[in-house]
């Protein structure tokens, strides 16, 4: 499930040319280069920097060789957007979070082949929540490797979805990312992934973005093991430049001492 109530304003912000608020769901085309104005700290504007998908699928560049994808859920899901990467890997390319259904992954693995010509040649789940791996399936069809935390295959098949193909239990190099379990958090299973050479850190629905008022969905939380956890990423990492939170827009290590501070609120949930 999506974390938080629906901010259309943060969607229309982060995709390009208004594209989570275009009525149209027909394809766009590619968007034209972005001046960067507004852009968050580190985000990079060279050339070609951002295209639309569809009206629910953008891909944005984050740094040279990482790649920030925006999908927005269904309607019963309030067009909710959810962030992930694309990391470049030689002539291949690595997926990180799936998008809500296979249609999106389908846009995502047909963009890495035709546009950024590193076709993506295995993916990452950084946990069992829809937004996550709702789009694996498309994945699996061609053969490629799913990735995810062994507890995320169990809560995955508990509630019958789809669970990663190959799985670890809290640390796993894969090309040049990084998967580390830091700890219970947003879920029993969230995973953070790490790109050392260009600095970033996707933390995925485990941090939240600088907007964000409260923790969002804790329907799956371990609120009392999240602070520590929070505390070995931030030990873990401490070369982080660029910050993607699962929802919202990307920081810097600010979004971990943010979302320790939610937790800290006497509002957060417990």
């Amino acid at each position: 499930m999506n974390d938080g109530l629906p901010r259309v304003l943060c969607a229309c912000l982060f995709l390009a040319l208004g594209a989570a608020c275009a009525s149209s769901r027909e394809p766009l085309p590619s968007a034209v280069p972005q001046d960067g104005a507004g852009a968050p700290s580190g985000l990079e504007t060279v050339g070609q920097s951002e295209y639309v998908l569809s009206d629910d699928v953008s891909v944005r560049r984050l740094a040279p060789g990482v790649w920030v994808h925006t999908t927005l859920g269904s309607e019963a899901y309030g067009r909710y957007p959810a962030n992930g990467l694309v990391i470049e890997d030689g002539e291949e390319a690595l997926l990180v979070d799936a998008g809500w259904n296979p249609q999106q992954a389908e846009r995502l693995l047909t963009w890495a082949r035709e546009e950024l010509r590193r076709p993506v040649r295995a993916a990452v789940v950084t946990h069992f929540h829809n937004d996550r791996t709702g789009g694996a399936k498309a994945l699996t069809e061609r053969g490629l490797p799913v990735y995810g935390l062994e507890e995320t295959a169990r809560l995955a098949t508990t509630r019958g979805e789809l669970a990663p193909s190959h799985t670890f239990a809290q640390v796993q190099q894969l090309g040049p990312i990084e998967l580390f379990f830091p700890g219970a958090g947003h879920s029993q299973d969230n995973i953070v992934v790490w790109h050392r050479g260009s600095g970033v850190l996707f933390g995925g629905c485990f941090v939240k973005d600088a907007a964000a008022k409260n923790l969002g969905n804790v329907a799956d939380a371990d609120t009392s093991a999240w602070p520590a956890s929070l505390e070995r990423t931030r030990a873990r990492f401490s070369q982080v430049r660029i910050v993607v939170p699962g929802h919202g827009l990307p920081g810097g290590r600010e979004l971990l001492v943010h979302t320790q501070e939610l937790l800290r609120a006497p509002a957060a949930p417990r």
